[in-house]
């Protein structure tokens, strides 16, 4: 989510500075500089010294059957062992293995580094979870903490709510209410014809529906398991039902209204409670409340589709009040020199959602009615953008309206605005000069991290590669024109959310976040390592796709593609915004090329170029 913060304008205006050894000239030739990872320089007849960077001592490895250990013996000539498992160390001394869980009786890593008689150990204790085996026979054991529903959650009466618990599947189980109410369970692997658990654990998931009102009415309800002698009794959740005879409807609002209108706040909405974003709501706008579940809060939106926000987020109206209808007798399109809105007179600020298919846009207004009897398309004389609008009421209370353009989106920026109503900004192209495609050009590069980051074998840290590496890209991209706003100059810290708003208060014309990749603890790294770049919006694409070619190109590592992705830097929708994996850092080849200056150029000139083709590619679509 983005976060509202007032930038100073000198801070900006700093960031928007000449940089280092910035300097006008010629574009460079495309093919310019190194290609391929540079060797791993050697690191011989240093004193051997163990260190782990993953996994840290006490760090929890399981569940699992294997996972990466990575670190460095302090020499390239030395070998190494991980229990008994000889793991192979690069020429500075680093190493990468993917090895099995240690058992639950021995939780540690030993690790031993020789080199002739000279020797060095180190001992790194890990938690290893005791697998809980779930077994046929003996006394009757079940996972307490696999019972949902567990918490607190107000719903419909009539709606179905999973009941399931982890236990033998050779024991019964049934959800007991009050009285002499009982619904059997059913083994969820066996109705699929699955075995479930093999070996000596008899576990499977034992599960049944019923409606909401049938657990609200019992509020001791609970989940039973038997086998022979042995019953074992587990609580589930309680459930509320929501007041179904009131007179008035439950309407809230979302987030908190400002004196000064801010495009950067929006309340997120999710299509399931740990869902991810696909709605963002202007603050203020007013929503039924339908339920609740942990810390999320379920809003409807219209007659037919209800979402999930952060409970953070809800404030109650009062009993009984109600939003003016929205209607909207008619809409009109106006165009400005950078972009063309279109208006929707609206009395309240409706839930909406925006979608991109090719040269269409799509606005869903929700709640929401459109009756016009014109559509005025403002300076369609000399002003292409807007080729025609159509509209469509699809229910009721929901309308969707496309905006069918001359080109490819660009960008494009939802508002409330109290004085015109709903505006849906729509950004034009910037005209590109086909000979200096950057000429003009406000690039915003974002060194990932702090907080956070990857760190590799020797001790490399994500935010201190890549500054270079961002520091890099703008030289490079001033050198062939264009202006460059960096997001992080300093090692100091920026919020995540900060990043986007600096770029779209700077009216960047595209916006790449510089990063490294690493894996999650249990993935084999050998099986998935490479490449990849990834966007939120469909008008990054494009640009994504040939950042991604260029970072291929040059590193020439395997290509892990192009990904849609819910990241917070990638999410602004006012220009094409990226988010690039250049390399992974926890591999010791990988680490060493960005501790070298020919490793940081390789990746700056693949971010620079796919950059200038992407606007170059621009410039032959505008040429007559």
């Amino acid at each position: 989510m983005a976060l509202h913060v007032a930038l100073p304008l000198l801070a900006l205006l700093a960031a928007c500075a000449p940089g280092r050894g910035a300097a006008p000239g010629a574009t460079p030739a495309p093919d310019a500089g190194p290609l391929g990872l540079p060797p791993i320089p050697a690191v011989t007849g240093r004193p051997l010294d163990i260190r782990v960077v993953s996994p840290g001592a006490q760090a929890s490895v399981g569940p699992r059957d294997s996972t990466f250990i990575f670190g460095s013996v302090g020499s390239g000539d030395a070998t190494l062992t991980i229990n008994g498992a000889t793991v192979p160390v690069a020429p500075n001394g680093a190493f990468l293995a993917f090895l099995p869980v240690p058992p639950a009786a021995a939780p540690r890593y030993e690790l031993v580094a020789t080199r002739g008689a000279e020797s060095a150990r180190r001992t790194v204790p890990v938690r290893v979870p005791a697998r809980r085996i779930l077994a046929a026979t003996g006394r009757l054991a079940v996972d307490s903490g696999s019972v949902s529903p567990a918490g607190r959650s107000v719903l419909r009466a009539d709606e179905p709510v999973r009941v399931t618990v982890r236990a033998p599947r050779n024991a019964t189980a049934w959800l007991a209410l009050d009285g002499d109410r009982r619904v059997p369970l059913v083994d969820a692997a066996a109705a699929r014809g699955s075995v479930g658990a093999t070996g000596d654990d008899a576990a499977t998931t034992w599960v049944t529906e019923v409606p909401a009102r049938a657990l609200a009415q019992a509020p001791e309800a609970r989940v039973l398991i038997a086998r022979d002698a042995d019953t074992v009794r587990l609580r589930v959740g309680r459930i509320s039902v929501a007041d179904s005879t009131a007179l008035a409807r439950d309407w809230v609002q979302l987030g908190r209204v400002t004196a000064v209108p801010d495009t950067d706040r929006v309340v997120v909405g999710r299509p399931t409670p740990d869902g991810t974003y696909k709605w963002f709501f202007a603050p203020g706008t007013p929503v039924e409340r339908t339920g609740m579940q942990g810390g999320m809060t379920r809003v409807r939106l219209d007659q037919q589709l209800e979402v999930w926000v952060d409970s953070s987020e809800v404030i109650a109206l009062p009993a009984g009040w109600s939003p003016p209808r929205r209607v909207a007798g008619g809409a009109r399109v106006a165009p400005a020199a950078e972009w063309v809105d279109f208006l929707v007179p609206l009395a309240e600020r409706p839930p909406y959602q925006i979608v991109e298919r090719g040269r269409e846009i799509d606005l869903v207004l929700y709640g929401t009615t459109l009756s016009p009897d014109i559509l005025p398309l403002w300076g369609t004389a000399t002003d292409s953008l807007v080729r025609q609008v159509v509209w469509e009421q699809e229910a009721t209370d929901r309308v969707r309206v496309t905006l069918r353009l001359s080109e490819d989106p660009f960008g494009y920026l939802a508002m409330w605005d109290p004085a015109r109503g709903f505006v849906l900004r729509v950004r034009r192209t910037p005209a590109v000069d086909p000979a200096r495609p950057l000429r003009g050009m406000r690039i915003v590069v974002d060194a990932g991290h702090p907080p956070g980051g990857a760190t590799g074998p020797t001790g490399l840290w994500e935010p201190v590669a890549v500054l270079p590496v961002a520091e890099r890209v703008r030289d490079l991209l001033q050198q062939r024109g264009a202006t460059v706003v960096m997001t992080r100059t300093t090692a100091d810290p920026v919020p995540l959310g900060d990043r986007g708003i600096m770029a779209r208060r700077a009216n960047g014309h595209a916006f790449v976040s510089i990063h490294l990749n690493a894996f999650p603890d249990g993935v084999n790294p050998y099986a998935n390592a490479g490449t990849s770049t990834l966007f939120f919006h469909q008008h990054s694409e494009p640009l994504a796709r040939l950042v991604q070619r260029e970072m291929v190109r040059r590193f020439r590592v395997r290509d892990i593609g192009i990904h849609y992705q819910n990241l917070a830097v990638a999410r602004p929708p006012w220009m094409p915004a990226i988010l690039t994996e250049g390399l992974f850092l926890m591999f010791p080849e990988q680490e060493a090329s960005l501790r070298s200056p020919e490793g940081r150029e390789l990746y700056a000139r693949a971010v620079a170029d796919g950059v200038e083709e992407y606007f170059r590619g621009l410039a032959k679509r505008q040429a007559p």
